[in-house]
């Protein structure tokens, strides 16, 4: 029996929907991108939370201890974060320093998946297919094919990319 995986979906680029009244990117407060995708995946071990659905921008440490009290609480041991893409570091290190009893993995998208749902789609499954390895409980980030330890793992600004980070 496979363990069951908790998505805990806390907003940013992954999630955004244009609005078309405004003309802008508005972060869509509902899980349904990421349904869609566990629904064609035909994954069944999966329970989704939505919470925050907010730009990474825009996080606080208030939302950060908001997502720690949920993952403590939880009995869940596998757990991915959909968090935007721009502060997923910050968020990374805030929870390493109190969780240690769970494997975390964050992910996130450069495209919203309304937009192109590849990178969104294929961020996420990659976070699924590295939980259901026998993993060590720490804090990890899953962006564009690269899986490493949240301190190995950096986005080039610059280039609008994800690499490792060997320093």
């Amino acid at each position: 029996m496979m363990d069951t995986i908790n998505i805990i979906n806390t907003g940013g680029t992954f999630n955004k929907d244009y609005d078309e009244i405004n003309g802008k990117l508005i972060v869509n407060k509902t899980n349904k991108y990421i349904k869609q995708i566990i629904n064609k995946s035909k994954i069944h071990n999966i329970n989704i939370k939505g919470m925050i659905y907010k730009d990474s921008l825009d996080i606080t440490n208030d939302d950060r201890q908001k997502l720690l009290n949920y993952i403590q609480k939880t009995k869940i041991k596998k757990i991915i974060i959909v968090h935007g893409t721009d502060t997923i570091d910050k968020t990374a290190l805030f929870l390493a320093k109190y969780i240690k009893n769970k494997t975390i993995i964050l992910t996130g998208a450069m495209k919203p998946f309304s937009i192109d749902p590849v990178e969104a789609t294929s961020n996420l499954m990659s976070a699924y297919g590295f939980l259901q390895n026998d993993t060590k409980n720490d804090v990890y980030i899953c962006m564009h094919g690269i899986i490493k330890k949240y301190t190995k793992i950096k986005k080039n600004k610059k280039l609008g990319i994800f690499e490792i980070n060997d320093s």
